[in-house]
């Protein structure tokens, strides 16, 4: 249901026609032959999504429970609205999310958003670059503990867009956008 949780995938992909919805079909279905966990994974989640994967909090206000249902302990309560988080498990309405300080807890799928962030962890500000290569020239800083749209990733590097300025930082530079699972 769209508006609940991770979009669906076309709202994700606005401006595809029934041919590029086929192309895309056949893509992902030569991924799944290629890789069998990435098809076991996707199709064994209640989602269809494959775990783990980033999203960001919907809200400025979420409850982290200690379990998957209302009846459980809120642990403690997220109040950033966009902040990055990895979901490594999921039941049909819940996700089990790590955030960014390594906590992990449940919250409900409709206070997650389907728009990827990523958060500068380190102590000072992360340079963003006109390329993505380590001598290309710096456009802009994205200060530490600050949250920036996180537009793609390629070869080990990230383009990052924050308050109308886009740029290229080193994938390790950013929580977010690593590939493993970042809590146990």
């Amino acid at each position: 249901m769209q508006g609940q949780g991770e979009p669906s995938i076309a709202s994700r992909s606005p401006g595809l026609t029934p041919r590029r919805w086929a192309l895309v079909g056949l893509a992902l279905t030569a991924l799944a032959l290629a890789d069998p966990a990435f098809a076991r994974e996707a199709e064994d989640t209640p989602s269809g999504f494959p775990v783990p994967r980033y999203l960001s909090l919907k809200f400025d206000k979420v409850n982290a429970r200690a379990g998957p249902g209302d009846d459980h302990q809120v642990l403690w309560v997220y109040r950033v609205r966009g902040l990055p988080v990895q979901i490594v498990a999921e039941t049909r309405e819940w996700r089990r999310i790590c955030d960014p300080e390594g906590g992990l807890a449940w919250v409900h799928r409709r206070v997650i958003d389907g728009n990827r962030t990523v958060m500068s962890l380190g102590t000072a500000p992360v340079a963003l670059r006109r390329r993505p290569r380590p001598e290309a020239e710096i456009t802009a800083y994205v200060n530490p503990r600050s949250i920036a749209a996180l537009d793609k990733c390629d070869k080990g590097w990230c383009r990052l867009s924050l308050e109308g300025v886009r740029g290229w930082t080193p994938q390790n530079e950013v929580w977010g956008a690593a590939a493993p699972i970042q809590c146990r």
